[in-house]
This record gives C-alpha cells, structure tokens and sequence, in this order.
C-alpha cells in the first residue's frame, strides 16, 4: 500500500481530535507519512505545503480559494470525516481533487433516532398523559412521509421496512417529485424532513402546510431548521393543540431566552443530538480511514463525492 502524504485541515485541532480518536491517529500515521501540526485558516499560509497530497478533515474543513488551491499543487483527496460537503466541495471537485465523506456514516444515528421518533410518535407518546389519553393509530398500516431522499432518509427507509408502515418519500429536487409536499402534510400521520441545506430549501415547509395536518399528527425534523418557516409553525402549533412537532434543529441555535419556542407546549426540542455524537463520531473517521486505504491501494472508493451527488441530494 502507497503511503500518502498527507495532513489534516480543521478550523479546529480539538474538532480534529474528537472526531479521529488517539487509536485512528495512531493508525493514520502508520498508514501515511503525515504532518503533526493541523493546518487551521490562520496558520495556512504558514507552512509549504506543497508536497502535501491528502487531507483528513471534519466539521471545520476549509472552503479553499483558488490561490489556496494553487498551493496544493500535489492534492489528491480530500477524506472528510462528517457528512455534508456543500459548503467546500465544487472547488476541490472543479480541480480534479477525489472528495470522499462520511455522509452514510453520519446518517446511521440520525435514522435511528429519527425512526425511534416515528414509532412513539404512531402511539402519540409525546402527548398523550393520564389528563390526555389521546393515543395514535400505532404502528400498523399507517402512513409516514420522509421529505428528502438522501443517506438518511435511505436509511430511515431501510430501518422502517421492520414495521407495517406505508413509507413516502419525497425528493428534495421538485421536479423528481410524484407527490407534493402539501399532500403528504395532508395526509401523513407523521412528516419527517430531511432535506438537504441548500438555499432553494429555505422555508418551503409552511406555517399551511402545519395547519393542514391531520388530526394528532407528528412532525419531526433532524433536518435544518431553515427549511422551516418558525414563526408560521408557531403560530400554527398554537392553532392546533393536537399536533406536535419534535424539533432536534433550528434556525437559530440555542433560541433566544424569550422565544415562543420554549413557550408552546406542544413543539419539543433537543439539543441537536440526532447526528453523530461521542462514541459515534468515531464510525465516520472509520468510513474515511477505510477509504483512503481502498484509495493507497488503488482501489474503488465507496464514499466518493461527485457533482452528481451534490446536484441529486
């Protein structure tokens, strides 16, 4: 097996060492001649690095500019070790750089506690009381519309074929669509959204879309809270006592100390725990560290970027 070059790339050293633990630095540096000190934003200009050729990189990678890229004239691959690369990847990609990420990595905890959401939700666990013993349908013959059709909602796809469900997806790209968006909040039990963070998505789920919601009905987002018109949904929450909409991220994060989010009692958030936390981080340094040594050894990659990818998801 070739040993790259390489060096890892964070806005972070910490982020760089949360993520990759002392085992899978200690394997990096086996596999690859690699640099000790991360390069930061502020510290770029500071090294030659030209002979560099791959990057090991996580939440914090750099969105490099031209002239950056001019300074990596040996850069290979770029080995992401989180999930969306949005923000970074057409210049890496348009200068022929291999991008791989740990998206599918990333989606396994978010499936999970997005589906362990879903089922409570069918008994409408996260109303119901000895005061209000209103219970859901359950989880037999029900309808569960996923709004997005990427790595996680694959995934909720695959975990949800367990149970009796009638699953719809709708893809984030309108035109690929077979069903609307205001259908399935029509008609769905329960809407979870994962779409992507893109800027044609902002606010395309309507304070409407909330108030038509069948009676008892679920929303849950592991998505982007910008994909979500708040202050319609609030006001559309407040409407309808009966719903509820379980809430993991949002446009700004936390809220405000006097946001009516804290206020409505039937909109519950957490803290933005559905994706990859503590021991999880470690399955996505393992997706791209078992990469990189498909990609030493000349081998196919199985999480490679492309723009096909970017312009589908």
């Amino acid at each position: 097996m070739k040993k790259f070059k390489a060096m890892y790339v964070c806005a972070s050293p910490e982020t760089i060492k949360r993520v990759y633990n002392e085992k899978q630095r200690q394997q990096l540096a086996e596999i690859t001649e690699m640099k000790e000190e991360v390069v930061t934003p502020e510290n770029f200009d500071s090294f030659d690095l030209t002979d560099r050729e791959v990057i090991f990189s996580t939440w914090g990678m750099m969105n490099f500019t031209d002239e950056q890229i001019a300074k990596l004239p040996n850069l290979k691959a770029v080995f992401y070790g989180a999930g969306a690369t949005d923000a970074f990847a057409r210049p890496l990609l348009k200068n022929g750089i291999k991008l791989v990420s740990a998206w599918k990595a990333n989606a396994v905890p978010v499936a999970e506690f997005t589906v362990a959401q879903i089922l409570l939700s069918m008994k409408n666990y996260f109303s119901n009381t000895w005061q209000n013993r209103f219970a859901g349908p359950g989880c037999y013959g029900e309808t569960v519309a996923l709004i997005g059709a990427g790595a996680i909602s694959q995934k909720v796809q695959e975990l949800l074929k367990n149970f009796n469900l009638n699953v719809v997806v709708v893809p984030s790209r309108p035109e690929r669509r077979t069903v609307s968006l205001e259908e399935v909040f029509k008609t769905a039990y329960v809407i979870s959204n994962h779409l992507p963070n893109r800027d044609d998505n902002k606010k395309v789920i309507t304070g409407e879309m909330f108030e038509s919601m069948r009676q008892g009905a679920t929303f849950i987002n592991t998505g982007r809270g910008a994909q979500v018109d708040e202050e319609g949904m609030i006001e559309a929450m407040k409407k309808r006592p009966d719903l509820t909409a379980l809430l993991d991220v949002l446009v700004e994060e936390p809220p405000q100390e006097n946001s009516e989010l804290y206020k409505v009692p039937n909109i519950h958030l957490s803290s933005h725990i559905a994706g990859s936390l503590n021991d999880e981080l470690y399955r996505m340094s393992d997706y791209v560290i078992a990469d990189y040594i498909r990609f030493a050894n000349g081998e196919a990659m199985l999480n490679e970027v492309t723009e096909e990818l970017l312009m589908t998801h």
